[in-house]
Protein backbone atom coordinates (compact mmCIF):
# COMPACT_ATOMS: atom_id res chain seq x y z
CA UNK A 1 0.00 0.00 0.00
CA UNK A 2 1.21 3.30 -0.73
CA UNK A 3 1.20 5.51 1.92
CA UNK A 4 1.47 9.37 2.09
CA UNK A 5 5.01 8.82 3.70
CA UNK A 6 6.30 7.09 0.41
CA UNK A 7 6.87 8.78 -2.83
CA UNK A 8 9.22 8.30 -5.56
CA UNK A 9 12.20 10.14 -7.60
CA UNK A 10 13.65 9.98 -11.09
CA UNK A 11 16.39 7.20 -10.06
CA UNK A 12 13.93 4.85 -7.94
CA UNK A 13 10.64 4.87 -9.61
CA UNK A 14 8.76 1.37 -10.58
CA UNK A 15 6.97 1.73 -13.63
CA UNK A 16 3.49 2.02 -12.32
CA UNK A 17 2.37 2.51 -8.95
CA UNK A 18 -1.14 1.67 -7.93
CA UNK A 19 -3.43 3.67 -5.34
CA UNK A 20 -5.68 1.67 -3.50
CA UNK A 21 -9.28 3.18 -1.63
CA UNK A 22 -8.51 5.74 0.41
CA UNK A 23 -4.99 5.79 0.01
CA UNK A 24 -2.74 8.11 -2.21
CA UNK A 25 1.02 9.09 -3.99
CA UNK A 26 3.21 11.00 -5.80
CA UNK A 27 5.65 10.39 -8.33
CA UNK A 28 7.43 12.02 -11.30
CA UNK A 29 8.71 11.09 -14.89
CA UNK A 30 6.73 8.55 -16.37
CA UNK A 31 5.47 6.71 -13.42
CA UNK A 32 2.24 5.79 -14.02
CA UNK A 33 -0.16 5.86 -10.97
CA UNK A 34 -3.65 4.38 -11.21
CA UNK A 35 -6.74 3.83 -8.80
CA UNK A 36 -9.68 2.04 -10.41
CA UNK A 37 -13.16 1.29 -8.71
CA UNK A 38 -14.03 4.70 -8.39
CA UNK A 39 -17.57 4.74 -7.89
CA UNK A 40 -18.40 7.67 -5.58
CA UNK A 41 -15.41 8.23 -4.25
CA UNK A 42 -13.09 10.60 -6.05
CA UNK A 43 -9.64 10.42 -7.75
CA UNK A 44 -7.59 13.48 -6.98
CA UNK A 45 -4.88 14.29 -9.30
CA UNK A 46 -2.82 17.63 -8.62
CA UNK A 47 0.74 18.38 -10.29
CA UNK A 48 2.86 20.99 -10.14
CA UNK A 49 3.52 21.20 -13.88
CA UNK A 50 6.91 22.91 -14.18
CA UNK A 51 8.44 20.45 -11.72
CA UNK A 52 7.34 17.13 -12.81
CA UNK A 53 5.97 15.70 -10.01
CA UNK A 54 2.24 14.73 -10.08
CA UNK A 55 0.24 12.58 -7.37
CA UNK A 56 -3.31 11.18 -7.57
CA UNK A 57 -5.56 10.32 -3.88
CA UNK A 58 -8.33 8.34 -3.95
CA UNK A 59 -10.88 9.72 -1.43
CA UNK A 60 -13.54 8.01 0.10
CA UNK A 61 -15.96 10.11 2.31
CA UNK A 62 -16.84 13.74 2.24
CA UNK A 63 -16.38 13.99 6.30
CA UNK A 64 -13.76 12.65 8.27
CA UNK A 65 -14.88 10.06 10.26
CA UNK A 66 -12.62 10.26 13.49
CA UNK A 67 -11.18 7.10 12.56
CA UNK A 68 -8.92 6.91 9.01
CA UNK A 69 -7.41 3.42 10.29
CA UNK A 70 -4.14 4.39 8.69
CA UNK A 71 -5.55 5.51 5.32
CA UNK A 72 -4.47 8.88 4.36
CA UNK A 73 -7.39 9.85 2.13
CA UNK A 74 -10.53 8.29 3.63
CA UNK A 75 -11.56 11.79 3.54
CA UNK A 76 -11.78 14.64 1.27
CA UNK A 77 -10.32 17.70 3.52
CA UNK A 78 -7.46 14.82 4.92
CA UNK A 79 -6.79 13.60 1.58
CA UNK A 80 -6.55 16.44 -0.50
CA UNK A 81 -3.99 18.02 2.82
CA UNK A 82 -1.93 14.62 2.69
CA UNK A 83 -1.60 14.70 -1.58
CA UNK A 84 -0.15 18.63 -1.50
CA UNK A 85 2.20 18.03 1.47
CA UNK A 86 3.48 15.25 -0.57
CA UNK A 87 3.18 16.70 -3.75
CA UNK A 88 6.10 19.48 -1.79
CA UNK A 89 8.06 16.75 0.14
CA UNK A 90 8.86 15.45 -4.04
CA UNK A 91 9.75 18.33 -4.83
CA UNK A 92 6.95 20.34 -6.18
CA UNK A 93 5.55 23.88 -5.62
CA UNK A 94 2.35 23.75 -4.51
CA UNK A 95 1.57 27.68 -5.24
CA UNK A 96 1.81 25.93 -8.45
CA UNK A 97 -0.38 23.09 -8.20
CA UNK A 98 -3.51 22.24 -10.17
CA UNK A 99 -5.49 19.49 -10.01
CA UNK A 100 -8.22 17.22 -12.30
CA UNK A 101 -11.24 15.21 -10.68
CA UNK A 102 -12.67 12.06 -11.68
CA UNK A 103 -15.54 10.06 -9.72
CA UNK A 104 -18.11 10.94 -7.97
CA UNK A 105 -20.91 9.17 -9.27
CA UNK A 106 -24.31 8.37 -8.08
CA UNK A 107 -23.89 4.46 -7.71
CA UNK A 108 -26.77 3.38 -5.96
CA UNK A 109 -30.62 4.27 -6.01
CA UNK A 110 -31.88 3.87 -2.53
CA UNK A 111 -32.70 6.85 0.07
CA UNK A 112 -30.54 6.61 3.41
CA UNK A 113 -26.87 7.55 5.13
CA UNK A 114 -25.32 6.67 1.19
CA UNK A 115 -27.54 9.17 -1.17
CA UNK A 116 -25.21 11.76 -2.72
CA UNK A 117 -21.81 10.37 -1.41
CA UNK A 118 -20.42 11.28 -4.83
CA UNK A 119 -22.18 14.34 -5.17
CA UNK A 120 -20.64 15.12 -1.55
CA UNK A 121 -17.87 14.00 -2.51
CA UNK A 122 -17.24 15.76 -5.63
CA UNK A 123 -18.24 19.54 -4.06
CA UNK A 124 -15.87 19.09 -0.78
CA UNK A 125 -13.05 18.49 -3.14
CA UNK A 126 -14.13 21.42 -5.05
CA UNK A 127 -14.21 23.54 -1.62
CA UNK A 128 -10.61 22.01 -0.15
CA UNK A 129 -8.83 22.62 -3.47
CA UNK A 130 -10.56 25.96 -3.58
CA UNK A 131 -9.47 27.23 0.08
CA UNK A 132 -6.07 26.31 -1.43
CA UNK A 133 -6.18 28.29 -3.82
CA UNK A 134 -5.43 25.22 -6.48
CA UNK A 135 -7.49 25.11 -9.35
CA UNK A 136 -9.37 22.42 -11.16
CA UNK A 137 -8.48 22.09 -14.91
CA UNK A 138 -10.15 19.62 -15.92
CA UNK A 139 -12.94 16.90 -14.41
CA UNK A 140 -15.08 13.83 -15.77
CA UNK A 141 -17.40 13.80 -12.46
CA UNK A 142 -20.89 12.65 -11.83
CA UNK A 143 -22.89 10.13 -13.56
CA UNK A 144 -24.46 6.70 -12.52
CA UNK A 145 -21.06 4.85 -13.34
CA UNK A 146 -17.43 3.59 -12.19
CA UNK A 147 -14.12 4.93 -13.47
CA UNK A 148 -10.79 3.89 -13.51
CA UNK A 149 -7.79 6.59 -13.75
CA UNK A 150 -3.87 6.44 -15.01
CA UNK A 151 -1.96 9.71 -14.48
CA UNK A 152 1.06 10.17 -15.56
CA UNK A 153 3.16 12.65 -13.74
CA UNK A 154 5.86 14.19 -16.81
CA UNK A 155 3.00 14.87 -19.31
CA UNK A 156 0.24 15.73 -16.41
CA UNK A 157 -1.89 13.40 -18.52
CA UNK A 158 -4.58 11.80 -16.28
CA UNK A 159 -6.97 8.93 -18.20
CA UNK A 160 -9.77 8.44 -17.51
CA UNK A 161 -11.43 5.14 -18.27
CA UNK A 162 -15.16 3.55 -18.05
CA UNK A 163 -17.31 1.51 -19.86
CA UNK A 164 -19.92 4.34 -20.35
CA UNK A 165 -17.40 6.64 -22.52
CA UNK A 166 -14.36 4.49 -22.41
CA UNK A 167 -10.66 6.47 -22.41
CA UNK A 168 -10.57 9.89 -22.52
CA UNK A 169 -7.49 12.10 -21.62
CA UNK A 170 -7.90 14.97 -18.98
Amino acid sequence: MMTAERHFLADDVPDRVRVGVADLAVATGETRVTTSGLGSCVGVAVADPESGVAGLAHVMLPDATGDDRGKPAKSVEAGVERLLAELEAAGGDPERAEAKLAGGSKMFDFSGVSEGVGERNVERTRTALGERDVPIVAEDVGGDYGRSVELIPETWTLTVTSTHKGAEEL
